[in-house]
């Protein structure tokens, strides 16, 4: 029996020169081994690459085999928002800044494409966490997030009060901006530069991390990835807080609300290249080990 043919979702802002040139040789790569690539139709059709099928972005991971974002990690995370509870994996094509998520290398794309059609690249499995915002009339709102949960605050010169606990059990409060809820994945991201570890992403654990705290004790702390988080704004704090997940705005905090955040227990799946190292993206990334290369020299 003749297998079905490969359809892999192309994602990215083709617009900009840079994503349109890798996207063209991702285009021929996969167009030479046969597979269909489907865009977002909701991209400026001028700019869409060459032989590929406008579809609506929803459908994507539904008509998908696997999907390749071609950006920063900003457009990784949007990509992996369509391919929840889906079985659809990720291939990340650098044409942002750091790139901890897009690990591809422009040079690399057609190489990187040819592993993954012949199965040869490394599957990473990242767990998800879900942010559920109530507010004091009983609404509720729900986003899920690959990177983090955001608590930060709106109002200029005005510090939150919040309290927050883990499992139930009371932690700390806080005075200060806000709060990073960081994946291991996203420890890399907000987190860090609020101080916080950075966290290898085989491990099971939480990352909270006080963003701009009132108090220099206030440091940031890492719980299980199990953990149930949970974040209430106090009545005597007078600043209006937003929350956002991976950078999409999930709801505005008035004192009295609170946010739960928790893992999710599912997962999504990344493809690295062969050979793909963590510490070694670490060196590039954050320019570690700079002595030892000129020795090596």
């Amino acid at each position: 029996m003749t297998a079905a043919p490969q359809i892999c979702a192309l994602i990215g802002h083709f617009a900009e020169p840079r994503i349109a040139e890798s996207a063209v040789v991702a285009v021929a790569a996969l167009r030479e081994r046969g597979v269909k690539v489907l865009v977002a139709d909701d991209e400026p059709s001028a700019a869409l690459p060459a032989h590929t099928t406008p579809t609506p972005r929803l459908e994507l991971a539904e008509r998908a085999s696997f999907m390749i974002a071609v950006g920063g990690d900003g457009t990784l995370l949007q990509a992996a928002r369509l391919v929840v509870g889906r079985d659809v994996p990720l291939l990340g094509i650098n044409r942002g800044r750091l790139g901890f998520l897009t690990d591809v290398m422009p040079q690399d794309v057609a190489s990187s494409i040819g592993a993954l059609l012949d199965g040869r690249c490394e599957s990473d499995r990242r767990p998800l966490l879900e942010a559920h915002l109530h507010n004091a009339s009983g609404e509720q709102a729900r986003l899920l997030a690959l990177n983090d949960v955001v608590l930060l605050r709106r109002d200029t010169g005005r510090m939150l009060d919040f309290d927050t606990r883990v499992d139930g059990r009371y932690v700390n409060s806080h005075r200060g901006d806000g709060m990073v809820v960081a994946t291991a994945t996203g420890s890399t991201a907000y987190a860090l530069s609020c101080g916080g570890p950075i966290i290898d992403p085989k491990l099971n654990v939480l990352v909270m991390a006080p963003i701009c705290p009132h108090t220099l004790a206030d440091r940031p702390i890492v719980v299980s990835g199990d953990a149930r988080i949970e974040i209430r704004s106090l009545d005597r704090g007078a600043g209006l807080a937003q929350v956002a997940c991976d950078g999409e705005h999930l709801g505005d905090m008035l004192p009295g609300d609170h946010l739960e955040i928790s893992a999710i227990g599912s997962s999504i799946t990344l493809l690295h290249p062969p050979g793909f190292d963590y510490f070694r993206l670490l060196r590039s990334k954050l320019r570690w080990g700079r002595g030892e290369e000129l020795r090596e020299r």
